[in-house]
Formats: C-alpha cells, sequence, structure tokens
C-alpha cells in the first residue's frame, strides 16, 4: 500500500486527492495548501491529515508518493523539497516555468533514486492509446498531418500561465508521442485578445520529418472543444478527447493513368469504422499508473525528459511568435 499526499487542493489537486481514497493501492495520508477552507474541505471529504505547510507535512507524516498540484512557478522548488525527503513525485504539467528548473528536478530524482513523473494526462486517455495502436500498426499508413484543436473560455484557476503552457504542452506532448519522435521546427502566431497580460489564442505548427502538425489553442471559444484528427495515405481518424471517441476513415482508391498518359487517382466511398474505446477516467489511469511506478512495478509512461522536451517546445513556440519566424528546436541532453 502506497501512502499518499497531495500538496495543491485547488480544482485539478482535489480531484488528485478523490482518486488516491478510491485507488485500492493507495492511501490518501495528508494533503496540504495554504488556503485553509480548501484544505478543510477536503481533509473533511476523504479524511486525511491538513498542513498548511508543506515541510511539516513531509517530516511528520509517513509519505511515499506526493501529487504536486500548485501554480507552475512553485513546481521546482516544491518538488525539489519531495525528492530531497525521498518521495516519489507526480507533478503537474508543465513540468516547470523554466528547462533549467525542470533539469534540477530530473537530476535530482536520479540522484535521490525516487520516480519523477509529470501529470500529462492525456497520454491515460483511452481513445489516444486505442489510436496510438492503430498508427504503429499501420493503419493510416505514411501520415502526412496531425491538427488537434484545443479551445474554450478562460479559465481563472489559471493565474501564471498562457495557452501554449496550459493548453498547447497537452497536444504537443501527444504528437511526440503518437509519432515517437521529437519536432525539429516550429513556427506560431499568437496574441492578446481579451487577456492583456498573457496570450490567450495561438495557432502552432510544428514539423516532425515529413509530418507536419498543428494545434490551435484559445481562451476565446464559448464552447469546450478538445479534438484531434490524424490524416494518413491509407486513412484518416478522429479522435475526441472529451468524450473519448474515434473514428477511422478508410481509403478507397486506384490510381492509374488517363488516355493522356497522366497519372490519375480515383476516390471511392471511405469505409467509416467506429473504433471501439473501452472509456476510462484518465486521471484515475494516470494515478493507478504512478502508486505502480512507485511500487516499483511500472516505468514511467511519462518521464522527465519527455515533459522537458515539450516544455522546450512550447517556450520555442512562444520565441517563434514573439520573433515571427520559423525556429530550430534543439533540445537539452
Amino acid at each position: 500500500m502506497i501512502k499518499a499526499a497531495v500538496i495543491g487542493v485547488g480544482s485539478m489537486g482535489k480531484n488528485h486527492a478523490r482518486v488516491y481514497r478510491e485507488l485500492s493501492g493507495a492511501s490518501l495520508v495528508a494533503a496540504s495548501d495554504t488556503n485553509k477552507s480548501a484544505l478543510a474541505e477536503v481533509s473533511s471529504r476523504f479524511g486525511c491529515k491538513a498542513y498548511t505547510d508543506y515541510t511539516e507535512m513531509l517530516r511528520k507524516e509517513e509519505i511515499d508518493a506526493v501529487s504536486i498540484a500548485v501554480p507552475t512557478r512553485m513546481h521546482s522548488d516544491i518538488a525539489l523539497d519531495c525528492i530531497e525527503a525521498g518521495k516519489h513525485v507526480l507533478v503537474e504539467k508543465p513540468i516547470a516555468d523554466s528547462e533549467a528548473s525542470a533539469r534540477k528536478m530530473i537530476n535530482a530524482a536520479a540522484k535521490a533514486g525516487v520516480v519523477l513523473t509529470v501529470g500529462h494526462i492525456e497520454r491515460f486517455n483511452p481513445a489516444v492509446s486505442k489510436l496510438k495502436k492503430l498508427m504503429t500498426e499501420g493503419k493510416f499508413g505514411d501520415v502526412t498531418s496531425i491538427m488537434a484543436r484545443r479551445v474554450g473560455v478562460f479559465p481563472p484557476r489559471i493565474k501564471d500561465a498562457n495557452v501554449f503552457l496550459d493548453l498547447a504542452v497537452h497536444d504537443i506532448d501527444i504528437f511526440n508521442h503518437l509519432l515517437g519522435e521529437r519536432p525539429r521546427e516550429v513556427y506560431a502566431k499568437s496574441g492578446h485578445a481579451l487577456n492583456s497580460g498573457r496570450e490567450d489564442h495561438a495557432i502552432i505548427a510544428l514539423t516532425y520529418g515529413e509530418t507536419t502538425c498543428v494545434v490551435q489553442v484559445n481562451w476565446l471559444t464559448p464552447v469546450k472543444i478538445r479534438e484531434l484528427a490524424v490524416t494518413g495515405t491509407k486513412g484518416y481518424g478522429e479522435l475526441n478527447y472529451i468524450t473519448q471517441e474515434l473514428k477511422v476513415f478508410e481509403s478507397n482508391y486506384e490510381t492509374t493513368y488517363d488516355s493522356f498518359g497522366d497519372f490519375v487517382v480515383k476516390f471511392g466511398s471511405p469505409r467509416e469504422v467506429v473504433v471501439e474505446v473501452e472509456k476510462t477516467e484518465p486521471l484515475k489511469a494516470e494515478l493507478s499508473h504512478f502508486i505502480q511506478c512507485s511500487m516499483g512495478r511500472k516505468e514511467p509512461a511519462v518521464t522527465g525528459e519527455d515533459a522537458l522536451a515539450t516544455l522546450a517546445i512550447s517556450k520555442k513556440a512562444i520565441e517563434s511568435y514573439r520573433k515571427d519566424r520559423v525556429l530550430e528546436i534543439k533540445y537539452d541532453s
């Protein structure tokens, strides 16, 4: 049984506490937050001890694993304290507010021999897992493009991130995961439509060899949309992150030459397949996996290096927008 704790019990951290309470392999020992009312609610609801000072919690409680769900600027300092205390750590995305801070976390976890993983939760969406399997099997042939949309209204809970670091990191990580590689070039357009302090809309184009990936993100659209589409030489797939639905349209065409000797492709009606997906709560799958990693039974699906690469890509996208040009991406190694 893994003894777990949560640092930061806002909207996301509260759900971490709930899931730890529900998992058979975990016991929720304690929670920490400087917001006393939110902390009292979680402590009362889930029957765990409450601490306004997380360092006191780390000293006094027997804890094996910690979820960190605090503002991004605080990720590194808190994670390093937990790692130094010998705790396995899951930190919410993005891994940190800078690549240098992320590297410190990765190095510290390796030195301490503890697990460090990052909450790129869409990796645990069952529709994504099914899509990855189909792509690996060659269902789509050569993938020419992947397009994602992650849009909705401004979230008041976000205090220190723009749409690049709050939203786009999800799909950038999924692009990397689906293709099994990292992009080499990026170009982004963005702006401040409603929020003068932070970018609230962006379109990001990433080049992965012969495949182009594009993600649209914003805090402007009055409806919440979370979608991804894959186009390949053998077919097309549509994924809905929210409903966990996946459709595949198998291409039906033949190639020939016309009477003038010109190459012609004739398309017939595609075959539509609704892929069976066993729906599950991604957060529960993510934390269950973290518990297994903390027990030494599995290796993290999302490593610190994965999360650092996603952060680097997102930062380079911001730089591309501000310089208004295509930029090459180089990775810390």
